[in-house]
């Protein structure tokens, strides 16, 4: 009987076990293998070893495509989880029109990278961009948004921010319509404000959902692509050339795909560090 209900669960288990063995597994070895070789997509790879990881660690370019995701990183989730997190408890109250508010915020998750990134070009554009036409009225300087290396990754950091704050924000407040009343109840019972209970209340119980948060918005964010590709091509001055953008670069411009492969492994490695870093730090507490 215990070796019938094994096998069973063993074939229930195994069209996940293939899917993750084929789409995420075989991908991920065959991008550590090519990493080792040079690759031009013409000859066939030949196996030089760690000569693409040494190159790249000498390489400043690749030293600035990782400042400048980390800077992209962090410019996104400092903001974006306090702000997901505040728009869920005020869509928590008891709010005339909750669900217009609540679908309105939630919109631009919908919508395709490419779509946000024309709509923010038009905010942005120098002449007749909705930026200029809102702010001229009351005096304000213009800002080269896209042009200037110092407001470029500002820009793309409120696109991603605009985007993904919804998706976020519906998350957190799925997680707080799932807290019992029963506990703030108690809470007044005995004295606490508004304060004391979130602290002491609403943190502490959303801390695995603050963990997902985290750890999904990290990831989504190595992977930013589309809008810096769209708005900026890595540009001015590659003040705003995420790695995504390098590894699109090494395979598809110099035909380097053993480099390509070799940023994608490592940018891998450091998303696996962060992400247990975020569990022991958000993991729940007895």
């Amino acid at each position: 009987m215990a070796g019938h209900e094994a096998r069973t669960g063993l074939l229930l288990v195994l069209p996940a076990a293939l899917f993750f063995a084929v789409f995420m597994l075989y991908p991920f070895f065959s991008a550590f293998w090519y990493s080792l070789t040079s690759w031009d997509l013409v000859s066939p790879p030949r196996f030089i070893g760690v000569t693409n990881y040494v190159r790249l660690f000498q390489d400043d370019a690749f030293w600035n495509s990782a400042k400048v995701t980390a800077y992209y990183t962090v410019g996104l989730l400092v903001p974006m989880l306090p702000l997901s997190l505040a728009l869920a408890m005020l869509l928590d109250r008891k709010l005339r029109g909750r669900a217009v508010y609540q679908a309105v915020l939630f919109a631009p998750t919908v919508l395709a990278a490419v779509v946000v990134s024309m709509i923010w070009r038009v905010v942005y554009m120098p002449q007749g961009g909705l930026y200029q036409l809102v702010t001229a009225p009351f005096g304000l300087p213009y800002i080269p948004w896209l042009n200037d290396r110092h407001w470029a990754m500002p820009a793309l950091i409120i696109v991603g921010i605009w985007k993904n704050v919804g998706y976020y924000m519906v998350i957190f407040l799925a997680a707080l319509q799932g807290i019992s009343p029963s506990f703030y109840e108690a809470a007044k019972a005995d004295g606490a404000g508004s304060w004391q209970q979130f602290r002491h209340i609403t943190l502490p119980l959303l801390r695995p959902i603050t963990l997902f948060v985290a750890v999904v918005s990290m990831t989504r964010a190595f992977q930013g692509f589309t809008s810096a590709y769209t708005l900026t091509g890595g540009g001015p001055a590659d003040a705003t050339k995420l790695l995504p953008l390098l590894v699109y670069e090494h395979a598809f411009s110099f035909n380097e795909m053993g480099d390509a492969s070799a940023i994608a492994v490592i940018m891998f490695l450091v998303l696996i560090v962060l992400a247990l870093i975020q569990f022991r730090t958000f993991r729940p507490e007895a």
